[in-house]
């Protein structure tokens, strides 16, 4: 599975259930790795979209505790267990968990590539992403040019889990 997420400095993703910055490229970006795609996520994330909808073009699975919670478009699972069920429906090269905080803590240990875009800038923010460079199991295997957004710069990286010795 993949994770997808883009970070400042501090690892921060949002704030009042917002991103912390919208850069055009990010967000190509994202709509490149993911249109066609199993998109994961958590209640919140959802509701963060326009009109609260699901993505177009894409698989939504919504992971909530809520037992009464619809959206049409999307596919509502309850439970881990329920989850991991559903997704034995999908190759997992096609699976993309895309927030927030609470679902990526839950889901980072079945993913084995992470696509971060890191923002070179500290934002006032409320919710966070693993700081994957404090993890000796993930290892940068590419990175992009430095990118600039107005006078933000940031870069495209992409985690890979190392590979357990045989």
């Amino acid at each position: 599975m993949n994770v997808i997420a883009a970070v400042d400095k501090n690892w921060a993703i949002g704030k009042n259930n917002e991103l912390l910055v919208r850069i055009p490229a990010d967000q190509k970006f994202f709509r490149e790795m993911t249109t066609g795609k199993v998109v994961v996520m958590g209640r919140k994330t959802l509701e963060s979209f326009p009109n609260g909808l699901p993505l177009k073009n894409r698989t939504n699975i919504v992971l909530t505790h809520n037992p009464q919670y619809q959206v049409p478009g999307a596919i509502i699972v309850h439970t881990l267990e329920e989850l991991y069920e559903e997704l034995k429906n999908y190759r997992s090269e096609d699976i993309f968990v895309i927030g927030g905080e609470t679902i990526y803590r839950q889901l980072l240990a079945e993913c084995d590539t992470a696509h971060v875009t890191k923002i070179d800038f500290s934002f006032d923010a409320d919710t966070y992403f693993p700081n994957l460079d404090e993890m000796p199991e993930w290892e940068i295997t590419a990175d992009s040019e430095e990118q600039t957004y107005f006078d933000l710069e940031y870069y495209f990286y992409k985690y890979e889990k190392k590979k357990a010795a045989q």
